[in-house]
C-alpha cells in the first residue's frame, strides 16, 4: 500500500494537491486575518470617532471654562474694587466719626462755659443798645426796656445759682462720703462692741435677736445716704399667688429696679463660738453656727424674691449678717459658704460691705438727678436762647420804631415851629392881627420860629432842628 503511494504517477498529483491545500490554507487564514483587521479597524475608527466627538466637547467645555474664568476674574476684580471702596468709605466714616465726636465734645464745652459768656454778652448786648439809644429814648422807654430785660436777667440769675448750687452739692456729697468711709471703722467697733454686749441678752430669744439685726440694718441704711421711703423702704407687704412676703429693706435703683435686703441673726451658736472652754466645744458651736447661717441661706432663697412679678430685682438678694466677726469666723472655717450662697442666688453682706454697696447706690441716684439736672438746665437754656433771639429782633424791631418816631417827630416840629410859613408864625402873625390866644404859645417855638436857637436839652436836641433844616423846608 505505502509503496503505490510512492510510484512515479503519483508524485506530481500528489505534491499538487499538497500545494492547492497549502494555499486553500494560506488564503482561509488571509481571509482570517483581514476581517480581523478590518474589524480591529472598525474599531479603531469608531473609538476615534469617539475621542474626536469628545475632544470636541472637550474643547467646547473648555471654551465654556476660559469664559467663566474670564467672568470669575471680571467679578474677582470687581469685589476687590467695591471692597477698596468699602475700605475708603469706612475709613472716611471712622474719620468723619472722630470729627463728630471731637465736635460733641467741643459743644460740651461750650454748653458748659456758655452761661458766664451768655450773661456777659448779654450785658454787653444791653449796654450797646442803651449806649446808643440814650439820647432818643425817654424815660418811659427805659421803664419798659427794664421791664422786657427783667425776666431775662431772673432766668440768667436763675440758671447761676442752680449750677452753683449743683457744684457745691456736689462738694459736699463728697465730704460727706470721705466722712461717712470714715464713720465706718468707728461703726464696726462699734458694732462689735454691742453685738458682745447683746450676746447675753439676746441668747435663745429668735424674735429680739431679729429686732436688734433690723435695729443694725436701720442704722446702716440711715448712714448710707439714701433717702427713707425715697430710696429705700422698710418693711414693705409683697403678694403673688404663693402668698405673702415682707423683706426687711427694699433698695430703690434707677431706672425702676429693686434690691432686696433681709436681715439674718445667729448668735446663739456664735456667743457659744466666743465662749467655748476647749477646741473640742468650740469646734462643735462652730459647726452649729456655719449650719445656722446655711439655714438662713436655705430659707431666704425658697422666698424667690427675685422672680416676684411686682419687683424688678436683679438675681439675687442681699442677706445681711450683722454681726461682721461671726461672718468672718464663719467664711474662714468654711470658705465654700460665701459661693454656695451665691449659687443659691443670695449674696452674704455685712456692716461693712452693705454699706458699701449702698453708698454707691447713693452714688447713682446723684449721678441720675445731676444727669436730670443738666438736661433740665440744658432745656431751660435752650428756651433762654430761644427767648433772646427773639428778644433780640424785638429789640431791634423798636428801635426802628423809634428811629421812625424821632424821623416824624422832627418832620412834625419843622412843620410846626420852622420856617416863615410853619404854624407857631402863622400862629404869631394872627396875634399881631388882633387875634387873642387863650394860652399863650411856648417861648421855645415861638424863639425857634423867629429863627432863634433853642435851650440846650436833649428834648430841644431831638425837637428843634438847626438852621439848615429851615433851609431844607423853605
Amino acid at each position: 500500500m505505502n509503496e503505490a503511494w510512492l510510484a512515479p504517477g503519483w508524485g506530481l498529483p500528489l505534491g499538487l494537491g499538497v500545494l492547492a491545500l497549502v494555499s486553500l490554507a494560506w488564503g482561509i487564514g488571509q481571509r482570517r486575518r483581514h476581517v480581523a483587521v478590518s474589524a480591529r479597524l472598525a474599531e479603531r475608527e469608531a473609538a476615534a470617532a469617539r475621542l474626536e466627538q469628545e475632544l470636541t466637547q472637550s474643547d467646547a467645555q473648555l471654551d465654556g471654562c476660559r469664559e467663566r474664568l474670564a467672568s470669575v476674574e471680571a467679578a474677582l476684580e470687581q469685589t476687590q474694587g467695591q471692597l477698596a471702596e468699602q475700605r475708603e468709605r469706612a475709613a472716611r466714616l471712622e474719620t468723619e466719626r472722630e470729627q463728630a465726636a471731637l465736635r460733641h465734645r467741643e459743644q460740651l464745652a461750650l454748653l458748659e462755659d456758655a452761661r458766664e459768656r451768655l450773661k456777659d454778652e448779654f450785658h454787653q448786648l444791653a449796654g450797646q443798645v442803651f449806649d446808643e439809644r440814650q439820647r432818643t429814648y425817654s424815660a418811659q422807654s427805659r421803664e419798659s426796656l427794664e421791664a422786657l430785660l427783667k425776666p431775662f436777667r431772673e432766668q440768667v440769675d436763675h440758671f447761676r445759682r442752680r449750677v452753683e448750687e449743683l457744684h457745691g452739692q456736689e462738694q459736699r456729697e463728697r465730704g460727706s462720703l470721705k466722712a461717712q468711709l470714715d464713720q465706718l471703722a468707728g461703726l464696726n467697733a462699734k458694732l462689735g462692741e454691742e453685738a458682745a454686749g447683746l450676746a447675753r441678752a439676746l441668747k435663745g430669744d429668735q424674735k429680739a435677736q431679729g429686732n436688734w439685726g433690723e435695729l443694725i440694718l436701720e442704722r446702716v441704711l440711715e448712714r448710707s445716704g439714701l433717702r427713707r421711703d425715697i430710696e429705700y423702704r422698710r418693711e414693705v407687704t409683697l403678694h403673688d399667688e404663693q402668698g405673702r412676703r415682707r423683706p426687711d429693706a427694699i433698695i430703690y435703683l434707677p431706672e425702676d429696679r429693686h434690691l432686696i435686703v433681709d436681715a439674718k441673726v445667729s448668735l446663739s451658736a456664735w456667743s457659744r463660738v466666743v465662749n467655748a472652754e476647749d477646741e473640742t466645744e468650740r469646734e462643735v458651736a462652730m459647726r452649729d453656727h456655719l449650719q445656722s447661717l446655711r439655714s438662713h441661706v436655705q430659707g431666704l432663697a425658697a422666698k424667690d424674691y427675685p422672680g416676684l412679678s411686682t419687683l424688678h430685682s436683679p438675681d439675687f438678694v442681699f442677706l445681711f449678717v450683722p454681726v461682721e466677726p461671726a461672718f468672718a469666723a464663719a467664711f474662714e472655717r468654711d470658705p465654700t459658704l460665701f459661693q454656695d450662697a451665691f449659687d443659691k442666688q443670695v449674696v452674704m453682706v455685712t456692716p461693712t460691705t452693705l454699706l458699701a454697696s449702698l453708698r454707691t447706690v447713693a452714688g447713682l441716684w446723684s449721678l441720675e438727678r445731676q444727669n436730670e439736672n443738666a438736661r433740665l438746665i440744658g432745656e431751660r437754656a435752650e428756651r433762654l436762647l430761644s427767648k433772646f433771639g427773639g428778644f433780640v429782633e424785638s429789640l431791634e424791631e423798636v428801635g426802628r420804631h423809634l428811629e421812625r418816631a424821632g424821623d416824624s417827630h422832627r418832620r412834625a416840629m419843622r412843620r410846626l415851629s420852622t420856617g416863615q410859613g410853619s404854624l407857631v408864625a402863622q400862629a404869631r402873625e394872627l396875634e399881631r392881627l388882633g387875634v387873642r390866644m387863650k394860652k399863650p404859645l411856648p417861648d421855645d417855638l415861638v424863639r425857634a420860629a423867629e429863627g432863634e436857637a433853642p435851650d440846650e436839652s436833649p428834648e430841644h436836641d431831638a425837637a428843634a432842628p438847626k438852621g439848615g433844616d429851615e433851609d431844607q423846608d423853605r
